[in-house]
Formats: C-alpha cells, structure tokens, sequence
C-alpha cells in the first residue's frame, strides 16, 4: 500500500501518449517514427489513440488520478493541429486531468507555428520540449535535423509569446566534428535565450539508424570517450554557474521547473503509455504496445480484431523491482536513501551494496553521506557500467530485515 491509497487518496498517474510521425528520420533516431503518408493516416491513428485511450477510462478511475501527461514522438507538431487539438481535448476529458496537471507537448522547431502554440496553451498544455540540439548550422546538418538555429529562436520566442512559462530545449554532444568550443557555444547562445529547463544527451551510435550504417566512415568525426566526457563535465559546470540545477543525468532545470512525469519512471511511479512501442507501468505489470502502426490501428478500432496490440507483459517480481528501482534512482540527483530503501523493499541498500559501492566512493565516482548514496557528475557519465556492476547481487534471503 502507498501513501495515497493509506490515507484514502486516489494514486497519482503518468499518461504518455506516442505520436510516430516526423517530416523527415533524423541520423541518429532509433525512436518509432516514420515519415507519414497521408494527413487521413494520421487522422485514423489519433482516432485510434483516443478509442484506446477510452478503453481504460473506468480502469483509472477505479483508484487512480492522473496528474502529468507527455505526448511525445517522433514529433507530436507533424500531427494536423486539428488532430493534435482533438487529441488534447480528449486526454483532459477521459482522464479528468485537473488544471495545475503537467501538461507537456513535444515540438520541432520547424512544425510548429504560432495560432497553433496559443490554441495549445489555451487548451490547457503548459510545457513545452523543444528539440534544438544544436546551435551550429553544420551539426544541425550532420543530424539530419531539418530546423534551423533561426528556426529554434522563432519558435522558442513564439512560445514565450503564447504564455509558456515552463519550456525545455534538448541539446545534444558527441556529435560528428563537434568540440568542447563548439558545445560550450551551444550552451551561451542557449542560456542566454533562458529556457526553464535543460536536457543535455550523448549521441549514443544505436542499431537500425543511418548513423549505425555508415558508422565506418562516421567514427573518425565522433568525439573520443575522453573527450565526451570532458564535455559532460564541462556542460555540467557552465549550466551550474548559469542556475540551472542538475537533478538528473541528463536534466538541468531552474528551481521548480523539473519534469513531473519524467520523474515518474525514475521514481518508479505508475504510468501508462498509449500508442505505438508505448511503455507502461500499472498495477505491478509492465506491458507494451506493438510498434506496428496498421496493428495498432486495427486492433484498438476493428471490433473483435484478432490482432494482439500487446507486444510484451510481464509482472514484476522482487528482484526485477529493487533492480530497476536502483537503476533509475540512481540517475537522480538525490540518489538513493537507505531508509526509503527498506521502506519499500525491506532490506538495507546499503547492507547488499555497501561493499561495492564504497569501492566506487574511492575511485571518485559515487558519494555515501548521511543514508544516502548518489553518483558523482564523473560517475554519471559512466553510469552503464557501474549500474552492471553494482547489480550482479546474490540471494536476497539473508538480507531482509525483520
């Protein structure tokens, strides 16, 4: 039992919902997304979001009230704004989201305009995410994004001009030809432009993507590990000195302005996903849902349709959830604290992970302070393997407190 459900309350939600359009497949995307066919293509699928999403109205609200929304992508602005509209519209109105909910649309610079930024703020939409990744034409270009830096300004001062108050911009390193120059001049002209908040990514080379298949005359222009990790730690220090707080990896915000439904999954809290290779996390299962557009389409809207939308379910076992607690937890900030730990899960962090994680504090790469354990900006950057590490652990028998 939670703390919602002890004192009566309904449990808070995450809905995600997953737009798989863009105008164009940028090089480094292993997101589902595809460039659509037809304005009526799109139309059926936002059709089919909205019949889906109906489907588990009386399910939400037997114990649940949710409290953020994400519409994500692929690029929810490729949508015709009248589908996009009628999609927002009927989140609010199915899930009786109250009006102080997190509200956020993710939009490209080069999709969005500004009647359809203002309907979106009127309507109820209160955050924004907008993808710039670059201030440099030529990185831009290597990308494969179709927007501009003027582009970016216009829209980003479109935004403020339609009363956003609470606007993200993504920024990107470790791409091709990219230096420590080049970044920290991303991040002067980003600054100074003053979004609320700041996600800084590392390309990550992923299979299925054009950069994985010409990675072969790539690899020479990428940045070296030691050179992307200078650029972590460097963007880190010039957003610290420009108030912007780090709380997360990859996540920079100015006070208050941290993203609710993000911190959901690294929180651990329940969420549920619409749309195709949506994720959720309900009722002590996580399932998601095919990546096939057709499929999903017809399984959702064709009455007694023999196709399965559900591509994967399984529930959690005890295991499965102090590992994925860990892993997410620990991308936070604030880490983990030992007494939430055994709240939860009964045990002592620092009892199963004590001895491993020390070695990590001596290499510089994690701190333990007062119950709490957290990674160094220098450990965040290699997360991966410290994560692998730390979660090869034994029995769990031995270790749980009476």
């Amino acid at each position: 039992m939670n703390y919602y459900e002890a004192i009566g309350l309904p449990k808070k939600l995450g809905i995600y919902v997953h737009i798989p359009f863009c105008l164009s497949k940028c090089a480094y995307c292993d997101f589902n997304s595809s460039v659509p066919g037809s304005k009526e293509y799109m139309s059926e699928y936002v059709s089919a979001l909205i019949s889906h999403m109906e489907s588990y109205k009386t399910t939400v609200e037997d114990g649940y009230q949710p409290d953020t929304v994400f519409i994500g992508g692929g690029t929810p602005t490729a949508l015709p704004p009248d589908d996009l509209f009628r999609l927002v519209k009927a989140i609010r109105r199915i899930f009786s989201l109250p009006r102080e909910a997190e509200f956020t649309v993710e939009a490209n610079p080069a999709t969005v305009t500004f009647s359809t930024l203002t309907r979106l703020r009127r309507m109820g939409v209160n955050r924004l995410s907008i993808g710039m990744q670059s201030a440099h034409e030529n990185e831009l270009k290597a990308l494969g994004r179709i927007h501009s830096r003027k582009d970016f300004a216009r829209s980003f001062r479109m935004a403020r001009d339609a009363k956003f108050d609470n606007i993200n911009v993504d920024v990107m390193f470790g791409i091709p030809e990219q230096t420590m120059d080049s970044l920290l001049h991303t991040l002067t002209y980003l600054t100074r432009v003053g979004p609320d908040h700041i996600s800084l990514y590392d390309l990550k080379i992923e299979p299925g993507t054009r950069f994985y298949q010409n990675y072969r005359e790539l690899a020479p222009l990428l940045p070296g590990e030691d050179a992307e990790a200078d650029m972590y730690l460097a963007a880190i220090q010039f957003l610290k000195d420009r108030g912007y707080v780090q709380y997360e990896i990859s996540n920079f915000c100015h006070p208050g302005k941290g993203c609710l439904h993000n911190l959901k999954y690294w929180n651990c809290d329940e969420y549920l996903g619409f749309g195709v290779s949506a994720h959720s996390y309900f009722n002590g299962q996580r399932f998601a849902f095919t990546p096939d557009v057709e499929k999903y389409v017809e399984g959702v809207t064709v009455k007694d349709s023999p196709v399965r939308i559900t591509s994967e379910c399984e529930e959690i076992g005890e295991r499965e959830r102090i590992g994925e607690y860990i892993m997410l937890r620990l991308r936070l900030c604030d880490g983990i604290d030992d007494r939430e730990f055994a709240r939860r899960f009964g045990y002592s962090f620092e009892a199963l992970y004590g001895d491993k994680c020390h070695r990590y504090v001596r290499m510089g790469l994690m701190t333990m302070r007062a119950g709490t354990t957290a990674l160094t900006p220098a450990g965040m950057f290699v997360s991966n393997s410290i994560l692998s590490d730390i979660l090869e652990f034994e029995d769990l028998g031995h270790w749980k407190m009476s």
